[in-house]
């Protein structure tokens, strides 16, 4: 799979992105990718991202398998993982989807249930991880999630391969967890990847410093908000479970995430300010060096996602990405006129994403893998 970049218009024509120049010229539009038509009462990003937060799905029937992961033996930091497995005869063989949650999501938001159900029903074996805390997990860890806890991905991929004898694996992530496997695949490069065949995103959050002060605009209030609750009542348990560690006296007002991220995940994860958190745990550092098929999926309306002009440049400059970006779509909803593959369009792309890559993609023994 080589380098392409499409913008996709609400009539589901397909384009050279936006942002492209002459040194990208537009490649012919591969099968996989079907035009993206919004609902006809959802062309708007803020009602695409709130209804697209509660739209129901199809009921799950996948009987999942739950397993801690260590992540970190500095300080026994674990992950809970829900796993499905295809039947042991062909599980190695079989692709399996690493899918990590957002910001203050976990392994049972809908959107990853949605996917999982799409993936396993595809022969794909699925693990839904959980950042560090997140589904009823926050005794399983001394220390809080952020993002650019990328290595603790890597930590599951490597336990679950070695396990398995896993030959092929993708990662998936959603808005921060897209940050995580861009960060992770970065990271890893052409020379350490291991079974990592592909990496597909969703609304990932590549630049952090922009996407936390969009949040503080007016008009997306709402959705701080909703951050800030959930992450200020995980960080009182957390409080509660260690408060040598987690003082709740003396933080002050805490009114946007920007003020959470300099008065509590900076000084309680190691970083001096929150400039530097956003900083070093921000993928767009090391994009350029991502080597497997990936896939960016960005939405133009999308309410608090915002790429540096220079983030941009390096996407698509990196022969190894496909840069998708819809004029609608909002912030990992992409709900789209009815269809055959249903009204969830990013979740069937990236499935179908993935089944390309696979198909340029050899199984290799897991004992031919430098982990």
């Amino acid at each position: 799979m080589s380098n392409s970049s499409f913008a996709l218009s609400p009539d589901g024509s397909a384009g050279a992105a936006s942002a492209s120049s002459s040194d990208h010229p537009a490649a012919p539009i591969p099968a996989w990718l079907t035009s993206f038509q919004p609902h006809p009462w959802l062309t708007n990003g803020h009602a695409q991202t709130l209804v697209g937060n509660f739209y129901p799905r199809p009921a799950y029937r996948l009987p999942a398998i739950e397993e801690t992961v260590e992540v970190d033996p500095a300080d026994s930091s674990s992950v809970l993982c829900h796993c499905h497995w295809q039947p042991e005869a062909v599980r190695a063989a079989r692709l399996t989807a690493v899918l990590v949650h957002g910001l203050a999501g976990s392994s049972d938001s809908r959107y990853i249930r949605g996917i999982a159900s799409l993936a396993f029903a595809a022969g794909m074996n699925v693990v839904r991880m959980n950042m560090r805390n997140c589904g009823g997990s926050i005794a399983l860890t001394p220390t809080l999630y952020h993002s650019g806890r990328s290595a603790d991905v890597g930590a599951v991929v490597r336990h679950f391969t070695a396990r398995f004898g896993l030959q092929r694996v993708a990662l998936v992530g959603y808005s921060m967890g897209g940050n995580l496997v861009l960060k992770l695949a970065g990271e890893w490069g052409a020379l350490h990847a291991g079974p990592l065949v592909a990496v597909a995103t969703v609304c990932p959050a590549i630049d952090l410093a922009p996407g936390a002060d969009a949040l503080h605009e007016p008009a997306n209030r709402i959705y701080e908000w909703n951050f800030l609750h959930k992450l200020m009542r995980l960080y009182r348990r957390k409080a509660a479970l260690y408060p040598h560690l987690y003082p709740l006296r003396g933080l002050g007002p805490i009114r946007s995430i920007r003020d959470f991220d300099q008065k509590i995940v900076a000084p309680c994860c190691g970083f001096r300010d929150a400039d530097d958190y956003y900083y070093r745990a921000a993928s767009a550092r090391v994009i350029d060096r991502i080597a497997v098929p990936t896939l960016v999926l960005h939405a133009q309306d999308d309410p608090f996602i915002r790429l540096f002009p220079q983030t941009r440049a390096a996407i698509l400059a990196n022969p190894h990405i496909t840069f998708v970006e819809t004029r609608h779509g909002g912030h990992c909803a992409f709900l789209s006129r009815r269809s055959p593959s249903g009204i969830h369009w990013a979740e069937s792309a990236v499935i179908r994403f993935l089944q390309a890559a696979l198909a340029h993609t050899p199984p290799v023994p897991a004992e031919g893998y430098e982990l």
